[in-house]
């Protein structure tokens, strides 16, 4: 379910991109917006036991793989191909979304997301960050939440 379809308050931030390779990383949107590390979270797309998922964690962590495995019943996580990621979801790389993929993935939120008073997502391209209250991003995305996120 994509925000703008809903009556959920956001916030839409856009931010100047990294040069070279094209790619934005997390930590980058969040320096560019003045943002803790902690409240910025990035979306990975993985595969657990087959089947694409989401984990969206702090971009000061990395996907714990056998956390997301465990947090959908899976035994194995990997990380998905980067290409069926952008077919699946309808993004680029460096720009997918939680939000209004093209076809609706299994998702788990880390459970830090609940500490903050609201996260910043992408918001489906590079260089756009979209601010909303947690409880509304494991709403939207009809998520689990559990710690994936590793130090």
């Amino acid at each position: 379910m994509a925000a703008g379809r809903t009556k959920t308050t956001y916030t839409l931030h856009p931010y100047e991109t990294a040069d070279g390779d094209g790619r934005s990383y997390g930590t980058d949107a969040a320096d560019a917006l003045g943002v803790p590390h902690e409240q910025v979270f990035k979306t990975l797309v993985a595969e657990v036991d087959g089947v694409l998922t989401v984990g969206v964690v702090p971009v000061s962590t990395s996907l714990d793989l056998k956390a997301l495995a465990s947090a959908v019943g899976g035994k194995k996580a990997v990380m998905a191909d980067p290409a069926r990621a952008e077919k699946a979801t309808g993004y680029v790389r460096g720009g997918i979304s939680p939000l209004g993929q093209r076809k609706r993935l299994r998702t788990v939120v880390d459970a830090s997301a609940r500490e903050q008073p609201t996260v910043y997502v992408s918001a489906g391209r590079r260089g756009l960050q979209m601010e909303l209250a947690p409880a509304d991003l494991i709403t939207l995305t009809e998520a689990v939440v559990a710690p994936i996120g590793a130090a």
